[in-house]
């Protein structure tokens, strides 16, 4: 039988999987569309929790949903569809492609894995190392699906894992893809002018 926290963790990875849509709509509907259309999502959500967090209305099917960290503060969502836009301004389709699964797939997997078999923790935060290597590999894969080459892969999978392993004060939501994707596209720039 699953743990209470690890069911919740599972519900907010599941809320997560949603960013496959905005790889989708880029695909076919192209960068300014997914642009203008993650932007109107950020105003919706940011009404919402203007709501939830100044007065305290507790939206249906997601309250429970919430860190406890994040019960009076803005939500990992909302830092993730930041991060989002931010990687879809900044970099090429294939690594933005890459550091927004890198950031939904590996942080799912660093933390359903550390929180299920974690067991050497290697930060004061609480991260585990079965969860980073679980987080490594996943984003390994995901890099090389999206980019097909494996050292960019392994240099934004090296990237991602130790800012999720590393980072406190800014939700990883925004620092993952961020990070990762700049130095996927500094390191395909390099590769080039190789």
């Amino acid at each position: 039988m699953f743990r209470d926290d690890i069911v919740k963790e599972l519900l907010r990875k599941g809320v997560h999987l949603t960013s496959i849509i905005i790889i989708l709509v880029y695909a076919f509907f192209g960068k300014q569309f997914i642009l203008i259309l993650l932007v109107v999502y950020l105003l919706v959500i940011l009404f919402f929790e203007y709501l939830r967090i100044k007065h305290r209305i507790k939206l249906p099917l997601f309250h429970g949903l919430f860190r406890e960290k994040e019960q009076h503060r803005i939500s990992g969502h909302v830092y993730f569809t930041i991060g989002a836009i931010v990687s879809i301004i900044l970099f090429n389709r294939d690594i933005a492609y890459a550091c927004i699964m890198m950031t939904t797939f590996g942080d799912a997997s660093a933390a359903l894995i550390g929180k299920t078999f974690g067991r050497t923790i290697i930060a004061g935060n609480g991260k585990t190392l079965e969860g980073c290597l679980a987080e490594f590999l996943v984003d390994m894969l995901v890099g090389y699906i999206f980019i097909g080459h494996w050292f960019v892969a392994l240099i934004m999978a090296i990237t991602a894992t130790v800012v999720e392993a590393t980072v406190n004060k800014i939700d990883d939501n925004l620092v993952i893809p961020v990070v990762s994707g700049m130095v996927g596209q500094l390191t395909v720039l390099y590769i080039t002018v190789l």
